[in-house]
């Protein structure tokens, strides 16, 4: 009888200690909620807290890629590592372009990429998927927002055209008559303007690139690529440093994602799309153009095609789309677990949440159902 009461008192203490622990988690963000299994996998004590699930996960899963997804990856990382025990997740934020080479050279799980694989690229990664390719998986959404610093504006309205004319070189004034048309009743300055790109191979520059080219082909001619195409303009590291110099310089603009401009109190256009108002660059108006997408992958695949040249009322048309890369089958059996784990955790409602909390904009719900099954046939 003593025994059953001990034994009873104990389980209280625990139950109590759990209660505890899940409450510290939701408040810091670093306790432990899991225990881990004989063979070195992280196993749930208790339901996850944010939709985690670390059953199969263990050790270290490295990725890397596209900085566009940087703040949303980084939340994730933090939520996952809490909830898994004896799990890391080290994502390097570079470029889309670094992030599938080293997918295609095996030395990461998945990779970051804010353009789809090409089909060379495609037919590469099969020396690493064994049996397998790799695929596109839509999980972050998002406006690439262009970020302005002028002084004495605070308010900025711009249309295709005119920010081709920016970033080619061909407007060199923020007094243009071509921008002071747009801006009726604003006091522009004659202030030189400072356009900056990426300096790298991004995905956020082949994205603007699609942009410009269908909803202003007679204004720009380049086609897209992850490498900036125009003459002029001055270039920067990764969407943090552009967002950086947009911020330190007067005359500046750039491009980058939301999350960069909020964070750094930095003004956004407004994009005129010959809708009814100019439209902010916001993350539910992104989510408006991304849910007029289109898979144009097939089977596991599910890149998809999006419309730059919309003119529905509040759709933002400079949006990106962020695919995490990965092989189909022939997965490394030591991350194979990790990765679907992680990524099964990204995909879900919680992990979606945090992207509508910080700028981004999450993938309609049709095409994210889509994405879970892919995720949990992965092999």
């Amino acid at each position: 009888m003593k025994l059953q009461r001990k034994n009873m008192l104990r389980a209280s203490a625990l139950g109590a200690l759990v209660v505890s622990g899940a409450l510290v988690l939701t408040a810091c963000g670093s306790d432990d909620n899991t225990k881990t299994g004989t063979d070195g996998s992280s196993k749930a004590a208790a339901p996850a807290p944010g939709d985690v699930k670390c059953e199969g996960a263990k050790g270290k899963l490295l990725a890397s890629g596209s900085s566009a997804q940087k703040n949303a990856v980084d939340l994730w990382v933090k939520n996952y590592m809490a909830a898994c025990s004896g799990v890391e997740v080290n994502y390097k934020s570079s470029s889309s372009g670094e992030g599938i080479v080293a997918f295609n050279q095996g030395t990461v799980g998945f990779a970051g990429s804010d353009s789809a694989l090409k089909p060379e690229q495609v037919e590469e990664s099969k020396k690493i998927c064994t049996g397998g390719q790799g695929i596109n998986l839509p999980m972050v959404g998002g406006p690439v927002a262009l970020g302005f610093n002028v002084a004495g504006v605070d308010k900025l309205n711009l249309d295709a055209a005119t920010i081709a004319n920016i970033f080619n070189d061909k407007i060199k004034k923020w007094d243009d008559e071509a921008i002071k048309k747009l801006n009726p009743g604003v006091t522009l300055p004659s202030t030189a303007i400072q356009a900056f790109h990426r300096s790298e191979d991004s995905g956020t520059t082949e994205n603007l690139g699609k942009y410009l080219k269908a909803a202003a082909p007679d204004a720009w001619s380049y086609e897209a690529s992850k490498k900036w195409p125009a003459p002029g303009g001055q270039a920067a590291s990764g969407s943090a440093g552009v967002a950086s110099q947009v911020k330190a310089v007067d005359g500046a603009i750039g491009y980058f994602e939301l999350s960069y401009a909020s964070s750094q109190s930095i003004k956004t256009v407004d994009v005129n799309t010959g809708a009814g108002t100019p439209v902010k660059a916001t993350g539910e108006n992104a989510s408006k153009a991304i849910a007029a997408a289109k898979i144009a992958g097939t089977g596991s695949d599910l890149a998809l095609k999006l419309d730059y040249t919309t003119k529905a009322e509040g759709a933002y048309p400079i949006v990106l789309v962020t695919y995490e890369v990965v092989c189909d089958k022939g997965n490394k059996p030591e991350t194979l677990g990790t990765v679907k784990s992680f990524l099964e955790y990204t995909a879900s409602d919680a992990g979606q949440k945090v992207l509508t909390e910080n700028g981004y904009a999450p993938i309609p719900a049709e095409i994210n159902t889509k994405v879970r099954e892919v995720i949990k046939s992965l092999a």
